[in-house]
């Protein structure tokens, strides 16, 4: 067994096991886990905008970092939740999810290039837009470009999953709590009767 192997078995029984439920346990919750993932994608856009507002200069340094520091801390337990809440559908190789899982990773893949092309065309607008009152002279530090360029990396690998999270409808009512519930409604009807 090679190392990748040995990975994408370690990965998948990380996913066998439940982690951070409480954050994910509704549809409700998961909508609000992609909500905070989103808006850690989006201050790395910012990062990038203040960078091209600013940069170069020991300010942009410093909130470059202050908002890196904010987005992993946003980052890291959201993705932990959704991927424990998908079960890696977005993360482990198809040959690790059954046949529900990979239709859905496809679907979830689907709109999320469907989303990243939008994101791609509002980008290539505002870069036209921002720079074409400038025209040759216009100037946008090396930063911004790198900043931006792995922004848009980001959001091209975390989408998928955000889409999978939004998605994923509620797990059916576990049977013991019906049957408990079924049992306690018949124990009051008797005891009215």
């Amino acid at each position: 067994m090679n190392l990748r192997e040995r990975w994408n078995l370690h990965v998948a029984r990380a996913m066998e096991q439940d982690r951070l439920v409480a954050l994910h346990r509704t549809r409700r919750r998961r909508r609000l886990l992609v909500v905070a993932g989103a808006a850690s994608v989006l201050l790395l856009w910012a990062d990038a905008a203040v960078s091209w507002a600013i940069a170069p200069s020991d300010t942009a340094v410093r909130v470059n970092l202050v908002l890196l520091v904010v987005m992993l801390a946003i980052y890291i337990p959201v993705v932990t939740a959704l991927n424990s809440a998908t079960r890696g559908l977005a993360s482990l190789p198809e040959s690790r999810l059954d046949e529900r899982q990979v239709a859905e990773r496809l679907r979830a893949h689907t709109y999320a290039n469907r989303v990243m092309r939008l994101i791609l065309a509002g980008l290539a607008v505002f870069v036209v837009v921002a720079t074409w009152s400038e025209a040759d002279k216009s100037q946008i530090p090396a930063a911004a470009v790198f900043l931006g360029v792995f922004a848009l990396w980001w959001t091209h690998f975390l989408l998928p999953l955000l889409v999978a999270g939004w998605r994923l409808p509620d797990p059916p009512p576990d049977d013991d709590q019906d049957d408990e519930q079924d049992d306690e409604q018949s124990d009051d009807q008797a005891g009215a009767a």
